[in-house]
C-alpha cells in the first residue's frame, strides 16, 4: 500500500478520491487551506483508515515549500504525489487576481504551486521508487504568452486556467524525460468535464458530470504502473494540445517558470 498526498483535499474531487483511497488501505495525507475543514475531513478518512492532515495556502510559494518539508519530515516512505488542487475560471465578471506573491492567481495555483511542491518532494519519492505524480489538468488548454505569462493584459479568467493547464501538461511531459530510468512516473490527465463541483458551479456551469465520473482516471494513474509522460482523458491515454509536445515551447516554459519561481 502507499503513502498518497494529495492537495485540494477538502472538497470535489480530491475529497472523493481521498475516501476510495483510504477504503483501499492506502495512508493518505489530506491537504486543505482551511485548517478546521482539513482536519474535519481527516476525521471522517479516519473513520475509515489512515490519514494525516496537512494546511497551507497554495497561492503562497513560502507555504507550498513549507509543506513539502512537513510532509518529508513525517512521512518518509511517500510514494504517490496527487496535484490536484486549483482554482477555476471565477466568477464570469471577476477580475484578474494576485497570489501572496504577487503572481497572476491562476497561474500561481494551477501551475507553479504544483511545480513547486513535485521539486521540493522530488528526492523523497526518489527515494521510494517506484512512485508516481499525477497532475490533474483539463482538456481546456490554451498556449502560454511568453511575452505576458502572467496575462497582464486583457485578463480573462477562462484563459488564465487553460493557460494553467497547458502549462502543467507540457511541464509533466519535460519532467517525465529528465525522471527517466528514476522509476518515478509522472503523468496528468483531465479527469472529467466540467464536474459538480465548486469551482464550475463559482463559474455559472451547469456540472455535466459528477466527482464520481472523474475519480477512476485519477485513482488508476495513482495506483497503477500506466507508463510515464503520458495525458489521459479519464481512463484513456489521449492528446494534449499539440503545442504541449513542442520542444521549443517546452524549453520557453522552463526557463520563464524558473524565472517565477525565483522571484
Amino acid at each position: 500500500m502507499s503513502t498518497i498526498l494529495i492537495t485540494g483535499a477538502t472538497s470535489g474531487l480530491g475529497r472523493y478520491v481521498a475516501f476510495e483511497l483510504v477504503r483501499s488501505g492506502h495512508v493518505v495525507l489530506a491537504h486543505g487551506r482551511d485548517p478546521g475543514r482539513t482536519e474535519k475531513l481527516v476525521e471522517e478518512l479516519r473513520a475509515e483508515g489512515e490519514a494525516e492532515a496537512f494546511v497551507a495556502d497554495l497561492a503562497s510559494l513560502g507555504q507550498v515549500r513549507q509543506l513539502a518539508s512537513h510532509v518529508a519530515g513525517a512521512h518518509p516512505e511517500l510514494d504517490v504525489l496527487i496535484n490536484n488542487a486549483g482554482v477555476g475560471f471565477g466568477s464570469p465578471d471577476a477580475g484578474r487576481e494576485l497570489s501572496a506573491d504577487g503572481h497572476e492567481l491562476r497561474l500561481a495555483v494551477d501551475y507553479l504551486a504544483p511545480v513547486a511542491l513535485t521539486r521540493a518532494l522530488l528526492p523523497v519519492l526518489r527515494a521510494n521508487a517506484p512512485a508516481r505524480i499525477v497532475n490533474v489538468g483539463s482538456a481546456g488548454q490554451e498556449p502560454l504568452d511568453f511575452d505576458d505569462p502572467e496575462l497582464s493584459r486583457g485578463y480573462n479568467g477562462v484563459s488564465a486556467y487553460r493557460r494553467a493547464k497547458f502549462a502543467l501538461a507540457a511541464h509533466t511531459f519535460t519532467l517525465a524525460e529528465e525522471l527517466a530510468g528514476t522509476g518515478v512516473s509522472v503523468n496528468v490527465l483531465h479527469p472529467a468535464t466540467f464536474m459538480d463541483t465548486a469551482m464550475v458551479r463559482e463559474g455559472e456551469i451547469a456540472p455535466w458530470n459528477t466527482v464520481a465520473d472523474g475519480a477512476p482516471g485519477v485513482l488508476a494513474l495513482a495506483t497503477r504502473d500506466l507508463g510515464t509522460g503520458q495525458y489521459f482523458d479519464g481512463t484513456r491515454p489521449a492528446r494534449a494540445h499539440e503545442g504541449t509536445y513542442d520542444p521549443e515551447v517546452r524549453k520557453r516554459l522552463a526557463a520563464v517558470t524558473d524565472q517565477l519561481l525565483a522571484l
